[in-house]
């Protein structure tokens, strides 16, 4: 507690009487300092096991009495303790005010302790160094606090890495039991919920603020991790909420590109759900910013997903297009991917292409005479869908 010399060596000579005094009754106060703390708030005894708190308690109070008479420039110890004891009760869990209750509870009763006890003359001495008394217990309770709060920090950092190694453990196909229950703890998610994963690519990222602080929706809530070159979202769904609403809660809050994965029951299967979302975003574009599901977008994932298939049904379907000067082949290409669009409405296409809808007819007649496909047969109007997906993605890419 305190540390300072009183003004003569008479008075520290009967302060430190004093305090040899109240060493001797020492167990008695830790006694009634422990049994009032328990009155106080019963959570005390149940965050530290009596007897430790007994231990620990005996010393603090020790170290304190024998501060008050020590010499000016002896070290610090009070301080030393109390900044061990700062940690140690954060680590315990032990709410703050309770930790600094405790210090100022000792700092009164020994005080009190050491007026009752005090004769004439050393109750003057005491008086005058009420001031210093008090102001060490300030300090004590001071770097205890600051303690604690560090301690707190480090440990809710070591927590959220814990956590964040958990979800990263089950994005990468992580699904023991052990993993996925202590993931469901420690996130607060159910282990057999409603899940979706999102994959945004980082190319088009806006530096002024990360994305996921502008997501926020009802029926969702989003776990984001950071990668080199993308983020991850997982997203809880609540019951009744659907990727329709999620899609929606996305669009234009989101640079782009992304990819939305299906619905995904569980904890244990967002591995694969993030393998079928960043399967969806392998299907945008280098210049789409758009946020895209999978189930939007399963013939370009087939494509994707098998590149080797991808470059032989390109060359297959597309050969004699691939020899034309690019500008006459992307002409062609466009035409069929608007009139694709147009659900084969050639007025529509034409429409969107500032021509006539006979040049429409004239350039799809074109390209069945290029790949040998009718576009009214089924199979050959699925091929040249796949290989104008194909061409687009992969020859992009």
């Amino acid at each position: 507690m305190g540390r300072r010399r009183p003004r003569t060596g008479d008075d520290w000579k009967l302060l430190a009487r004093a305090c040899t005094a109240l060493l001797e009754r020492l167990p008695e106060l830790v006694d009634e300092h422990l049994r009032e703390l328990y009155e106080y708030e019963p959570a005390y005894g149940r965050i530290v096991p009596y007897d430790q708190h007994w231990q620990e308690a005996h010393a603090a109070m020790r170290i304190g009495i024998e501060m008050i008479s020590a010499p000016r420039d002896s070290p610090r110890r009070d301080l030393v303790h109390a900044e061990e004891m700062g940690r140690r009760r954060a680590e315990q869990g032990m709410p703050l005010e309770l930790v600094v209750h405790a210090y100022r509870h000792a700092g009164h009763l020994v005080w009190d302790a050491l007026i009752e006890t005090a004769d004439a003359a050393q109750l003057a001495t005491l008086m005058q160094s009420a001031t210093i008394v008090w102001s060490a217990v300030d300090a004590q309770a001071d770097t205890a606090s600051e303690a604690y709060r560090a301690t707190e920090l480090e440990l809710q950092r070591r927590t959220d890495e814990q956590l964040q190694a958990l979800l990263d453990a089950l994005l990468q196909g992580q699904r023991s039991p052990e993993v996925v229950s202590r993931a469901a703890a420690g996130l607060d998610l159910p282990e057999h919920g409603r899940y979706a994963v999102v994959v945004l690519r980082h190319d088009r990222r806006e530096a002024s603020e990360p994305f996921h602080r502008r997501v926020q929706g009802a029926g969702v809530r989003f776990l984001w991790r950071m990668r080199a070159d993308c983020e991850i979202g997982v997203v809880s769904l609540a019951e009744g909420t659907g990727l329709d609403a999620l899609a929606e809660l996305l669009e234009g809050r989101c640079p782009g590109p992304g990819g939305i994965s299906p619905v995904v029951t569980g904890l244990s299967e967002l591995g694969r759900g993030r393998r079928l979302a960043e399967l969806a975003l392998r299907t945008c574009p280098p210049e789409s910013r758009q946020v895209v599901r999978l189930d939007r977008r399963m013939a370009g994932a087939l494509v994707v997903g098998q590149p080797e298939l991808a470059g032989l049904l390109v060359a297959d379907v597309l050969g004699a297009l691939l020899e034309l000067d690019p500008a006459d082949r992307a002409i062609l290409l466009e035409t069929l991917d608007v009139w694709l669009d147009c659900e084969g409405s050639a007025g529509r296409a034409a429409g969107r292409l500032y021509c006539h809808r006979n040049t429409v007819f004239n350039r799809l007649r074109r390209l069945e005479q290029l790949t040998s496909r009718s576009l009214s047969r089924p199979r050959d109007l699925t091929e040249m869908t796949l290989a104008l997906d194909a061409f687009r993605l992969t020859a992009a890419g």
